[in-house]
């Protein structure tokens, strides 16, 4: 109660103050008191009802007519309370649904956190960053007991919650294959299997899975419908795309999937990437592959992961710091 009545005494001194000197200072005053009113959820009508005691109050002669007309501003404005409190109510879910998503950002993040192995000769940069609160990209590594690195990339090709829930899945899926099923066309097909039998048949999932052994300094990998990535040879300064073709993730229990071989020479680089990266919009359309490969030719100089910091900044600089896809890019370079 306290608190209407000092909202009233300080609306007053505007008032009086307005009426006598119609100064900006006192209008000022106004747009301040507005802003507060809207804090302590003090409603329109209410405002015009204490206008309208206040006015009989400094001029008791006023014209009959005129406080009638404050009956009609009375009823358009409690239009204007009743529009103002559902969108105080509606301004509050959002926030609600908000921190809800933060949340769960967090957590998704936590579950699918994976580290960049630290291994002799090898230099590994990695980044994934989400166009929205949760991410529909993945990637992961493993060293295994062969001092292999393992690494996968995922899409869900979907957005928001659902694909963070199919992320989720595919990284415990992946944390419980079995020893002896460590090749990548192996790895493919047990999570394929997994994704057709508890995935919405209308999301699928796009997947890269590698496995790097440092001591042949040979790359084996499979690919289920996921983005082709590149290799860089370093003797020529040549890009040519590193191709291995299968069926997404989810469509047939039954897929088999191929297994490719590649030798890594010293200076060269394996980059893989999500269609967020490949798919970056710009004014004339989507990005070419060529420029792509010129942006990493820019910034062959650096380390890996100055190589993939630079070009997300790049990027996002592109499309006007506003991502359109989830963004996740890796280049796995070999030193020696």
């Amino acid at each position: 109660m306290e608190l209407r009545e000092n909202m009233e005494q300080k609306y007053r001194e505007i008032l009086i103050n307005y009426l006598k000197n119609q100064s900006e200072q006192s209008l000022y005053q106004g747009q301040m008191f507005s802003r507060k009113s809207l804090e302590q959820k003090i409603s329109p009508e209410e405002i015009v009802s204490l206008h309208k005691s206040l006015l009989l109050e400094l001029y008791p002669e006023v014209p009959e007519s005129v406080l009638h007309s404050f009956d009609i501003l009375l009823e358009v404005m409690m239009g204007y309370g009743v529009a103002y409190r559902e969108h105080q109510s509606l301004r509050n879910k959002q926030m609600e649904l908000r921190t809800e998503m933060e949340i769960a950002a967090n957590v998704q993040q936590t579950l699918l956190g994976t580290s960049i192995p630290e291994v002799e000769g090898l230099d590994i940069g990695a980044l994934s960053v989400p166009a929205k609160h949760m991410n529909g990209d993945y990637f992961h590594f493993v060293v295994d007991e062969n001092n292999c690195v393992n690494v996968a990339i995922a899409d869900v090709i979907g957005k928001g919650i659902p694909a963070a829930l199919c992320m989720s899945m595919i990284k415990y899926a992946m944390d419980s294959l079995p020893e002896n099923r460590n090749t990548p066309n192996l790895v493919l097909e047990s999570l394929n299997r997994v994704v057709e039998q508890n995935v919405d048949p209308s999301m699928f999932i796009t997947m890269f899975y590698g496995m790097y052994d440092p001591a042949k300094h040979i790359i084996h990998y499979s690919s289920a419908g996921h983005e082709p990535g590149f290799y860089y040879h370093a003797e020529s300064e040549e890009f040519s795309e590193l191709e291995a073709r299968g069926l997404l993730l989810g469509i047939d229990k039954k897929t088999k999937y191929l297994q490719f071989e590649k030798a890594i020479l010293p200076g060269d680089m394996i980059i893989l990437m999500s269609d967020g990266v490949t798919e970056c919009r710009t004014e004339e359309g989507f990005l070419e592959k060529e420029e792509l490969i010129n942006y990493i030719r820019k910034y062959i100089h650096l380390d890996a992961q100055g190589i993939v910091n630079s070009i997300y900044k790049d990027l996002e600089r592109l499309q006007h710091f506003q991502l359109r896809d989830d963004f996740t890019l890796i280049i796995i370079k070999r030193n020696v």
